[in-house]
């Protein structure tokens, strides 16, 4: 694989298996296609005398995929022996320990210093993006800043479309807290200028009524709704609180709303001349923002469970209290666990898998809060993550993004440029790094396709966007990658990302052989009888002597298949 353009920083922040439903989820989402411990918290010390702890039974190469499907942009035959090799709580801890694979250093190499032109670089950040994410070494800490841009949403589709740098520094700063404590990552995030400008947070100012100003309640109401705690009261368990008559218990209100507003007033970029007339820079727009305190609001305000801040406070004392105010209520553990364990392992976590990773949020087992590290072992690690015997509501739709990221993967994607020219994967996939339509993200988390998903309670977020356009898209992608966009097409483009199927064109002339090896690099070996009859029936028609076709038949049948799309 290329090596990704890597490099890591200090920042210092201001302040403080199938069955029934997954068969027909993915009849419904692949239908344009024509496709067929667990918290893992600190060890005890043993006393004299105590027998060692028992080894971790050994780890199959069917397990090992599944992880990595759940843990990194996809599984591929070597990290699967290094999981095999050390174990999975072994490499997981490896994983937390890796430095953050940026995009930023990158960024500011290949453009220029003329933010009016930053429209321009945006494909340079989509590209370094895929090159972190194919080919870096943090696999895990990419994919849950992954997951973490798909809660705490901003997007170059608006008035982010000028500001690259402010983007690619948004997602370091995802990747850097991604193992760190929430209450830093939800203070980095608030004081970040991408998501300043994304929901009008910066230059938002105190109440002027003879110039019928108020505060913007945008980032008030988000950072509430969608990043931390929701609208309605949850048990730890993640189901809904409701009141005497039944009815679901809100989490704030109108006047909740304008009191975090008024918080967060006096804020913007770094280093201004005038608050009134902010001039963006690359500098101003990749450090965090700075506070103006005569645009502030002293006066008292409303937050959460009836706390009021009081009358006189500056602005950072306010944020710190406001942001610990929402840090402390008993939504954001299950509000949280919930939201990374439906991008990470399943739509459709039981009430008590919720509730033993909202529990290591709550606390780690060693009385901390917020530890992001011990929350994303804690969903590896459950029993219910990787199950023996899987349910019907085990799993989950892979992303599109995903499923191409893991052919990448598993056959070293790439191009003769070294680039990823992927500026309209959301075109492309319906989804792209930053690219979301709105703060909702690509998809709701409690879409339920009408159906029988739908009357049994259950969700599935993904086939939110698995449209007949963008399934036949994805499909006819596939195509190009396996037919066209490989090792052994002479006429390929510097730009075009192919890959290497040189491994497979040796077992050509062995149709079961063939086989087995598509397999084995891409679903770990686990193939169903019938996906293997239909591919051998199709192999059987092509000579011998069209090794190439045969190769990319074989890929194809597999990467357009239910079973590679069903990440269980």
């Amino acid at each position: 694989m290329t090596d990704a353009p890597r490099t890591t920083r200090s920042r210092r922040l201001p302040g403080r298996a199938s069955g029934g439903l997954l068969v027909l989820l993915l009849a419904l989402g692949l239908a344009a296609c024509g496709g067929g411990d667990a918290g893992g918290g600190a060890g005890g010390g043993s006393g004299s005398g105590a027998l060692p702890p028992p080894s971790p039974p050994p780890v199959s190469q069917a397990e090992a995929f599944r992880l990595l499907n759940q843990a990194t942009f996809g599984a591929t035959e070597s990290e699967a022996e290094r999981v095999r090799a050390l174990g999975v709580e072994v490499w997981i801890d490896q994983q937390i320990a890796e430095p953050a694979s940026l995009q930023l250093p990158h960024l500011l190499e290949v453009t220029s210093n003329n933010p009016l032109l930053g429209f321009r670089y945006q494909g340079d950040r989509v590209d370094v993006w895929f090159r972190n994410s194919v080919n870096g070494p943090d696999q895990l800490r990419q994919r849950v800043a992954f997951a973490l841009s798909q809660i705490m949403v901003v997007s170059q589709q608006g008035v982010l479309v000028i500001a690259p740098w402010a983007l690619a520094d948004y997602y370091d700063t995802l990747a850097e807290h991604a193992f760190g404590n929430f209450r830093e990552l939800m203070e980095a995030v608030t004081l970040h200028p991408a998501m300043g400008t994304y929901l009008s947070m910066r230059g938002n100012r105190r109440p002027d009524p003879e110039r019928n100003i108020r505060p913007d309640e945008n980032y008030a109401r988000e950072l509430m709704q969608l990043f931390t705690i929701g609208l309605v009261e949850l048990e730890p368990d993640g189901t809904v609180r409701t009141d005497s008559s039944g009815q679901p218990m809100p989490t704030y209100d109108q006047a909740v709303v304008e009191g975090f507003a008024h918080v967060f007033t006096g804020w913007n970029l770094a280093g201004l001349a005038n608050f009134e007339t902010p001039r963006p820079t690359i500098a101003n727009q990749t450090q965090p923002m700075q506070h103006y305190p005569e645009f502030h609001d002293t006066g008292a305000k409303q937050l959460l469970n009836g706390v009021v801040l009081p009358a006189g406070q500056g602005g950072e004392q306010d944020l710190a209290a406001a942001l610990d105010n929402i840090f402390e209520h008993p939504n954001v553990g299950p509000f949280i666990a919930r939201a990374l364990i439906q991008r990470l392992v399943t739509s459709n976590p039981s009430p008590a898998y919720l509730a033993r990773v909202a529990g290591r949020f709550d606390d780690n087992g060693a009385g901390v809060r917020g530890d992001l590290a011990a929350v994303v072992r804690a969903i590896l690690l459950d029993p219910e993550a990787r199950p023996a015997t899987p349910t019907d509501t085990t799993g989950k739709l892979k992303e599109p993004l995903l499923r191409v990221t893991q052919l990448w993967r598993a056959y070293d994607g790439a191009s003769a440029s070294g680039r990823f020219p992927m500026e309209f994967s959301s075109i492309m996939f319906g989804q792209g790094p930053l690219q979301s339509p709105s703060v909702f993200n690509f998809f709701s988390p409690d879409y339920a396709p009408p159906g029988e998903i739908a009357t049994r309670g259950l969700v599935a977020p993904e086939l939110q966007i698995a449209t007949e356009f963008q399934n036949t898209f994805i499909t006819n992608i596939m195509a190009s990658y396996t037919f066209v966009q490989n090792s052994a097409n002479p006429e390929l483009e510097p730009d075009q990302v192919a890959i290497d199927i040189t491994e497979e064109l040796a077992l050509a002339d062995d149709i079961d052989a063939l086989i087995d090896r598509a397999a084995d690099k891409l679903l770990g070996g686990e193939i169903s009888p019938t996906l293997r009859s239909e591919i051998a029936g199709m192999l059987a028609r092509i000579p011998a002597a069209e090794p190439v076709a045969r190769v990319a038949e074989t890929l194809y049948f597999i990467v357009t298949s239910p079973e590679y799309a069903y990440q269980r």
